[in-house]
């Protein structure tokens, strides 16, 4: 069996030409501000297995990582807005989620730290003065919308940071170019399946370069589309689809070696926050839905429903605390680079499960520096080229 830790050494050979490809690539494609990327590290695969354009966790990143997340923000505001001095963050509009309050105060400590002023709010907010955080108030300023121009305070900003994923839809006041990310990476037109798309040649051209086989180091997957999963007809049709891609998965681990039942998540093609989600080992699961997994499986953020179905091979954690609870990285990306790193982790859940519910916890790569030992080269490597491939989409929506 191939344990892609063991090429490690070999990475640190192909170094330079890694970077050298990587530069090229830059020059090539715009990279968003930023992004962040679930990982999971199986040791004979490690793979990006969600990417999110507008993260909500900064609150999360380590003390010593504020620094280059730092310098990052600068140097990308500084290339696209150049002479900015007032960064407004536009963000979602939760009233109760306190973590996502802090991941706002934190994201606006490091623009200021930047050099910029940063103010907060958007339209939804009006007549609240604060969001009540963790650590307390964060202070919000009037937003309104004048012939689709944002207005802050009356005055418009120099520059509009989205943190917003956009589930709803478009909104007012963010079709200038000075708004990043693009708004139309929101979930309201992008899809997880697409990103793959683009994600997957790329995989390809490093594997080449560092001798490894490609089916290392990405997922496979498929698509299910047109809310498949409400009709009989194309119930049974996906089951036989799953039933195939699984069979598919099993011949290849036992080739490999890898002795374990492979399995599918079903996810929803479009949002985040771990919603829309199942695990399945046969396609007879989806013909036996309760009606309330069904409905728990349509559901999306925000109430939304599910259009489609992105069907992805699971890819099992080695990575666990002392007291044996399964951990995955999750790395945060500032201007294309793997600028800080911290660690989800679920005590309810085992090394297969979707680790991104409620009962999950967070540490910093400073609380427990062991599960680093992977985060420099292949995390960050797969980070990277995710970072790539959500530029190539950017621009072809």
């Amino acid at each position: 069996m191939t344990f892609v830790h063991d090429l490690s050494d070999i990475l640190d050979e192909k170094r330079d030409e890694i970077i050298a490809w990587m530069n090229k690539k830059r020059s090539e494609i715009d990279v968003p501000i930023y992004g962040s990327v679930d990982i999971r590290d199986a040791g004979w695969k490690v793979a990006v297995v969600d990417a999110n354009q507008f993260p909500a966790g900064f609150n999360n990143t380590s003390e010593s990582d504020l620094p280059n997340l730092t310098e990052r923000i600068a140097a990308h505001i500084e290339r696209h807005q150049p002479g900015c001095k007032w960064v407004h963050i536009y963000p979602e509009s939760h009233t109760r989620n306190q973590g996502y309050v802090e991941n706002l105060r934190t994201l606006c400590q490091l623009v200021e730290r930047a050099g910029y002023r940063c103010t907060v709010g958007n339209p939804e907010l009006d007549g609240l003065d604060s969001l009540n955080g963790i650590h307390g108030p964060l202070p919000l300023d009037q937003v309104d919308v004048v012939e689709d121009v944002l207005l802050v305070q009356g005055e418009q900003p120099d520059f509009i940071l989205l943190n917003n994923d956009l589930t709803d839809g478009d909104l007012e006041g963010l079709s200038a170019k000075r708004v990043l990310p693009s708004p139309q990476m929101g979930w309201h037109r992008r899809k997880k399946s697409q990103h793959f798309d683009y994600l997957r040649p790329l995989v390809e051209e490093i594997s080449e370069i560092i001798g490894i086989d490609p089916w290392h180091l990405i997922c496979d997957s498929f698509v299910s589309e047109e809310k498949c999963l409400e009709k009989e007809t194309c119930r049974i049709q996906l089951a036989s689809d799953v039933d195939v891609f699984l069979a598919t998965l099993e011949a290849r681990y036992a080739a490999l070696g890898i002795d374990r039942k492979p399995v599918a998540y079903i996810k929803n093609n479009r949002g985040t926050y771990g919603l829309g989600i199942m695990i399945v080992t046969s396609g007879e699961q989806l013909l036996n839905l309760s009606n309330r997994k069904m409905k728990k499986l349509m559901y999306g953020k925000g109430s939304s429903d599910t259009e489609d179905f992105l069907i992805q091979e699971g890819v099992p954690t080695l990575m666990k605390t002392d007291s044996g609870s399964p951990v995955e990285p999750v790395v945060y990306l500032v201007d294309g680079d793997a600028s800080s790193w911290f660690y989800r982790i679920n005590p309810k859940k085992d090394e297969m499960g979707n680790l991104n519910s409620p009962s999950a916890q967070f540490i910093t790569s400073e609380e427990d520096p062991s599960f680093m030992t992977h985060a420099h080269n292949w995390h960050a490597l797969l980070s990277e080229l995710s970072m790539l491939a959500m530029g190539l989409e950017s621009a072809a929506l």
